[in-house]
Order: structure tokens, then sequence, then C-alpha cells
């Protein structure tokens, strides 16, 4: 049998209501969960709300505390300003004070320092005219001579210029004059080396004299030496220079060759003599460099040697047949000179040993003024102590002065009313010192209390 619709009505709704019924149930279980999750999440909001609401108490507390601090900072600062602007008007019055005090004691203390010095300048000129002048004439005299020794060097050093343009005028007139003397007296030494040498130094020592330098003093003749070596060195001549310095000059060069070639009439003969004086000039060069005077500890050599040659006419034929000699010799330092240059070189030696001696006697002149000078010094330096003791032995007196003729109980007192109650003396004080004693308007009278001894 088929069911009717009926039966389907019933049974849909039967399955409706247990489905809202089912539904319902579900939904109940989990609106009852997520209300139990509101009531979990509200509690927990309730309790972070109680919690910032403590810590906003606690932090309101705090702010209270920290309004408080800064009410009584910012009383504290008022009071703290008001006693700095009366610090600050109390300290500018001080100011104010120490500088008014600072100004008059300096006027105070400038017045007192004008008064002792124009004190002590009076005792000064008063006590000590003559001893001043006793020092200062001889000073003012050393200071005159110093000046007229340097106007009279400056004027000498003029002249003397004067003088060596003159001498070197004369110089070629003086050569000529030595040139045909000496080319005579080479005749006649013809042959005799010895004999050549000894005349070449007398040559070289006569323009030595003719220079104006003193033997052993600015030169010296036949000085031996010893080299690094040990080896013995003679030189002819040492010029002794300023500043410890030397100049070495040698006059043994031969003049056999060149003597031989004035007398030849031979051409060809004469040449050979000629070119065999330049070989002798070159073998005495190169000796001499051998030799190197720089070696010798007792002497600070200049870096080249003079190399003497007694005629002129010898050294001109020598230079005129090479003319490289001269620069061989440098090369060498080696310097050839003749009579004429030699005695121009000694003269410029000569002239600068002559300003070097002024000068020095200058710097002795000025170093006796300070001498001088510094004596005075201490003169005044012990004049000053003198018046300093005197000033304190003053000062001294002073107070024992004031001992016995000061005060109710000053010795002149006491000791005059000794004399007027009987005592026998043999003299008097003097009528001034007893005034002075007295001069409080005491009565010098004798009254019955001063005779006992307490008056003493």
């Amino acid at each position: 049998m088929i069911p009717s619709s009926g039966f389907w009505f019933s049974s849909g709704l039967i399955f409706g209501a247990v489905a809202v019924f089912i539904f319902l149930g579900v939904r109940e279980r989990s609106l009852a969960g997520e209300k139990l999750a509101l009531s979990l999440k509200v509690e927990e909001e309730k309790r972070k709300v109680s919690e910032a609401d403590g810590r906003l108490e606690t932090i309101k507390q705090e702010l209270q505390i920290i309004r408080d601090e800064r009410d009584d900072l910012s009383r504290m600062n008022a009071g703290l300003e008001t006693k700095i602007v009366l610090e600050r008007s109390h300290l500018e019055e001080k100011i104010s004070l120490l500088e008014h005090a600072k100004e008059s004691m300096g006027m105070n203390f400038q017045n007192l320092a004008n008064q002792i010095l124009e004190e002590k300048t009076a005792r000064f000129t008063e006590m000590n005219q003559s001893q001043l002048s006793l020092l200062l004439t001889p000073l003012g005299e050393k200071l005159k001579e110093f000046g007229e020794r340097v106007q009279q060097s400056s004027e000498k050093e003029s002249e003397q210029r004067m003088l060596l343009k003159l001498e070197i005028s004369k110089l070629m007139d003086l050569n000529s004059m030595m040139t045909r003397e000496t080319s005579s007296l080479t005749q006649a030494l013809k042959g005799d080396s010895r004999s050549q040498g000894a005349w070449g130094e007398m040559i070289l020592e006569r323009t030595l004299e003719m220079s104006g330098l003193r033997e052993n003093r600015e030169f010296r003749v036949q000085a031996s030496f010893t080299d690094e070596e040990g080896a013995r060195l003679r030189p002819d001549i040492i010029i002794d220079l300023p500043e410890g310095r030397h100049l070495v000059v040698d006059s043994k060069v031969s003049l056999t060759a060149y003597e031989r070639s004035l007398s030849e009439a031979n051409p060809e003969e004469k040449e050979r003599q000629t070119l065999q004086h330049v070989q002798s000039v070159k073998a005495h060069l190169n000796d001499l460099s051998r030799k190197d005077y720089r070696n010798i500890h007792a002497l600070e050599s200049l870096d080249f040697v003079l190399m003497f040659i007694p005629i002129e006419s010898a050294y001109a034929l020598a230079v005129e047949t090479d003319p490289d000699l001269v620069g061989e010799a440098l090369a060498k330092n080696v310097l050839i000179v003749y009579p004429g240059t030699l005695l121009m070189a000694l003269r410029t030696i000569a002239h600068v040993w002559r300003y070097e001696h002024q000068n020095r006697n200058a710097m002795e002149i000025a170093r006796q003024a300070g001498a001088l000078y510094d004596k005075f010094v201490g003169f005044v330096t012990d004049l000053k102590d003198v018046g300093d003791k005197l000033d304190k032995a003053k000062k001294s007196y002073e107070t024992a002065y004031g001992k016995l003729s000061a005060g109710k109980g000053n010795l002149v007192r006491s000791s005059e009313r000794l004399r007027e109650m009987g005592v026998k003396t043999g003299k008097v004080l003097p009528e001034q010192l007893v005034d002075e004693g007295f001069r409080q308007g005491e009565d010098r009278t004798v009254r019955s209390e001063d005779a006992s001894p307490e008056f003493l």
C-alpha cells in the first residue's frame, strides 16, 4: 500500500523538527562556547584595565612627586637667583672698594716711592758726588779715547788705502828696477846653483822687507816641520795670516837653463835651453805639489803654495814658451809669482794685518770699557747696600734714642730725678736732652710721691 501524502507531510515535519532541534542544539552549544570565550576575554580585559588603572595611579603619584619637586626646585631657584643678585651686588661693591683702595694705595705707593727716590737721590748726591766723579771721569776718558781711536783707525784706513793705491802704481817702476838688478846679478851667478839659491832667497827676503811684514811676527824664515809620514819639511818662508791661516812661499827654482838661454847666440841651442828652462820650472812645480804642505799639522795652510821666481823675465819666458804653464800650476795648487806680483800680494797681506791689529785694539778698548762699566755697577750696588745698612742703623738709633728720651719712664727723666733727689754726680746731662725727656709737661720738681722707687 502506498503511503498517503499526509504521511509524507507528517514525516517531513518530524524530520524538519528533528533537524531544527539538532541544529539549535549545535548552535546553542556553539553560542555557549562563544559566550564562555567572550566571558574569559572580558575578564582578561578587565584585568588589563585594572592593571592599567593601577599603573596610571602610580604614574599619577610619581607625577605629583615630580611636580612637588619641581615646585621645590622653582622655589629654590628663585631663592638662589635672589641670593645671586645680592651676592653680585655685594661683590660689585667689594670690587669697587678694592679698585678704589688699589688706586689709593697705588697713588700712596707712588708718592712714597717718589719721596724715597728723592731722598735717596739727594743723599746719594750729597754723600757720593766726589766718589762718582772719581769713577766716572776715567770712564769718560776711556770712552773718549775709544772714540778717538776709532776715528783715528777710520782715518788711517782711508790713508792706507790711498797709500796702497800709490804703492801699487809704483810697483811697475820698482819691478823694472828689480828686473834690471836681477838680470845683472844673474849674469854674474852663471853656473853656480848654490849661489843662485842664496841669491833667490835674498831677493825674496828683500821683497818681504819692502812689503812691511815683520819677521817672526807676520812671517818666518826656514821653519822646520814634520808631515804625517814623519818626513822633515823646511819651507823657505811661512807667511802668517789672520785667523790662524798660513801661506807657504818657495824660492828654490833653478835658473841655470834660463841664464844659458840668455847667453846663447845659436838660435837652435837658445831654443833648446829655453825648453830646458820650462822643464826645470815644471820639475820644481811637480816637486812642490808632491810635498803637500797641507799635511803639516802645525800649519793651517791655504790650498795653494807660492812658487817664487826671482826674475820676472824668467817667469815671462817660461809662460811665453808654454802658455799652459800657469793653468797646470794652478791645477796642482801652486801659484807662480815673481817679485812684482809677490810684492803686491804681500802688501795686501800687510794691509790686512794692519786692519786686523786695529780691530783687535778696538775690541780691547771695548773690553776695558765694559770691565770698567761692570766695576761701576758693582760700586753702585755696594753703595746702595751701604745706604740700606745706614738706614737700618738709623732706625736702630732712633729706637734706642726713643727708649732714652721718650715715654713717662724714659731713662733721661728717671736719671735726672735721681740727680734732683740729691745723688752726687760729676757730670750733667745736656739741657736739650733733659728738656726732651720732660717734654710731656710734667713738673720737674721732686714731689713726695716721686720719692718712691716706683718712678724708676
